[in-house]
């Protein structure tokens, strides 16, 4: 499938997807959501694929955040669409079925801080910005960030940042919990390329029954989410994987995952 502000790139099992309209500082315009969503949907159904990568094109930003020339002719029904629109992608990302890293290359604000928080982990470059600054604008976030930014950071630091829409450095996103590490701007891509590679190593199955214990569990009661993680524990035993992992450790050997 072809993109016009989407790259798209598949190599050793990791698709690294980049939002490519450097001119506009990789900002979230209809079109560019549309293809976003048929992208991660060709991605959840492609089974060669076991890591994903988001990244943004050039040095400046990840994504910069919506595009406010698109959004500024809004009415509200279309933006209740276009909030939908956005929710839909970052929803997608967060059930794709397989991890997904975001490599924050500059700016994450707005719809570019979503995105990033839709991942389940986040790499910066030490050049990264994030924030939440749609009260400057007149509005509030719209593809979920008052929803998923405190479940990651906490009610008081996420209200503090969509408040005043302040804008936070890669180190402060450390400090708080926003990002896993921080590494410089030319050495992102590797690491988080390092990172996949130590996922695909493991077992296939099991990494996507955690993804999937981890992102449904957090909408549960503890009591809940624990019943549920002893029925994907026990899911791992229909696995020809599990047997694979356990005989292999017995016998000190790499395991020979089949993904099954």
């Amino acid at each position: 499938m072809q993109f016009t502000n989407i790259l798209l790139e598949i190599e050793s099992r990791i698709a690294t997807v980049t939002f490519n309209r450097p001119k506009a500082l990789n900002a979230l315009n209809q079109e560019t959501l549309l293809e976003a969503l048929a992208c991660f949907r060709e991605l959840k159904n492609n089974d060669e694929v076991q890591v994903v990568i988001l990244t943004g094109s050039g040095t400046k930003a990840f994504v910069a955040g919506a595009d406010i020339a698109f959004m500024r002719e809004l009415t509200p029904l279309t933006a209740r669409n276009f909030a939908f629109l956005g929710q839909k992608v970052m929803n997608t990302i967060e059930g794709l079925g397989k991890p997904v890293i975001a490599a924050v290359n500059g700016f994450a604000l707005g719809g570019g801080c979503e995105l990033a928080i839709a991942c389940d982990m986040r790499l910066a470059s030490d050049n990264a910005k994030f924030g939440q600054p749609e009260v400057n604008l007149g509005v509030i976030p719209g593809f979920a960030g008052t929803q998923r930014l405190p479940r990651i950071i906490g009610k008081g630091r996420a209200s503090e940042l969509i408040f005043t829409g302040d804008m936070i450095d890669a180190a402060e996103a450390y400090r708080i919990g926003l990002v896993n590490r921080v590494v410089p701007q030319d050495q992102l891509l590797l690491a988080c390329q390092a990172i996949a590679a130590r996922i695909i190593s493991r077992g296939p199955v099991a990494v996507r029954l955690s993804k999937e214990a981890i992102t449904n569990g957090m909408e549960m009661d503890l009591a809940r989410a624990c019943a549920y993680e002893a029925d994907q524990f026990a899911l791992c035993f229909a696995s020809p994987d599990q047997k694979e992992g356990m005989e292999a450790f017995l016998e000190k050997r790499t395991p020979r995952f089949q993904g099954k």
